[in-house]
């Protein structure tokens, strides 16, 4: 009998579903088993999956009008699961060796019933480069891990990459069934265990998980205008003020240049200024490179994202791989004055779209 069941939704997830297998198939000091949840793709996800011997792979069956296509292949993993630990891991990650025993150990030591990391984010392109440094910045300001370990805190927060939940509370609260309208639901399940009085651990996580969230332009505008109305309360006022430190933040090396040319002491104060700007930046936990490059060009960017989801939650429509939701509306704050929700109304099918 396994000790975790390991449970990936995959959607058309042919360029990052090996990778995944490959790490997860390699780990070693708990018993584990992995189930991969097939979610009506249509291009190699379902024989990458079936190439490893050591994977159950099955069809989560018909989507509920309710329900987002991710909850409904974690219910139908959960259900197939057998194992007291339930590790929820999407399948664009990829883990450290022996990371999976490490988790189960800090949780046990933490007496978390759920835990949830933040995965390493790899940024290739120029956009993932400019954008998720600014992203996971702001995510940092807004959810600090400190916080969100401190059960008697109002801010919650978990990552759906990455969570690992004792079986018992988790169908204490109901599990993914009980969230299954949730755009957002890594959060909602999170705010679940929290409020019935299960711990709830949360912290970043390099030693043992990393990701690669979007490869592309389109993959990222279409991922963030779905969430990111969700992750922050007022994101018309977040544009404005990441645009507003963004412009005085070249203003300020500008004028630390010009002074420094002209040999003015005060070139220090502006200097100061920029540097801040930096250390903000530099909270996200990628390199200065990244972060310089973040700092330069980001902001601007991912104010339009944050404008974009609003227009989009507000015009009651977002969609993900295919599949169009409407959402219903609600106040742009819940009961705890942190997390904006959203909840599902019906679910438009398209054809579905193979990633390159």
């Amino acid at each position: 009998m396994p000790e975790v069941s390991i449970i990936i939704p995959a959607r058309n997830e042919e360029a990052n579903l090996a990778a995944c297998l490959e790490s997860l198939t390699a780990q070693s000091g708990v018993p584990y088993g992995i189930i991969v949840v097939d979610d009506a793709s249509t291009d190699r996800t379902r024989e990458i999956a079936q190439s490893f011997a050591e994977v159950q792979v099955i069809s989560p069956g018909p989507l509920p009008e309710s329900c987002t296509g991710k909850n409904n292949a974690l219910i139908a993993g959960a259900k197939q699961a057998r194992a007291p630990w339930l590790l929820f891991t999407d399948a664009d990650t990829v883990h450290q060796p022996g990371s999976l025993a490490r988790a189960l150990a800090e949780a046990k030591k933490e007496q978390a019933d759920l835990l949830s990391y933040s995965p390493q984010q790899v940024v290739v392109t120029f956009t993932e480069r400019a954008v998720m440094p600014v992203t996971f910045a702001d995510l940092a300001a807004q959810y600090p891990p400190h916080k969100v370990r401190d059960q008697n805190s109002k801010v919650i927060a978990a990552n759906g990459q990455y969570i690992l939940v004792r079986r018992a509370a988790y169908d204490a609260v109901g599990g993914h069934a009980a969230v299954a309208t949730e755009i957002l639901e890594d959060v909602a399940l999170a705010r679940l265990f929290r409020h019935a009085g299960h711990r709830v651990y949360f912290r970043y996580a390099a030693d043992a998980v990393r990701t690669r969230m979007y490869r592309n332009w389109m993959q990222l505008r279409e991922g963030w205008t779905k969430n990111l109305a969700l992750l922050f309360p007022q994101p018309e006022f977040l544009a404005f003020k990441t645009v507003l430190w963004w412009f005085a933040a070249w203003c300020s090396l500008a004028f630390a240049v010009t002074a420094l040319i002209g040999h003015r002491r005060w070139s220090l104060i502006f200097a100061v200024v920029w540097l801040l700007a930096f250390l903000r930046i530099s909270t996200a936990q990628f390199s200065p490179q990244n972060n310089l490059l973040a700092i330069a060009l980001g902001p601007p960017i991912f104010a339009y994202l944050l404008l974009r989801s609003k227009q989009a939650h507000a015009r009651g429509q977002v969609s993900w791989k295919g599949r169009v939701y409407d959402t219903a509306a609600r106040d742009d704050s819940d009961r705890d004055g942190k997390q904006p929700a959203k909840s599902i109304s019906r679910i438009e099918k398209q054809d579905l779209r193979t990633e390159s």
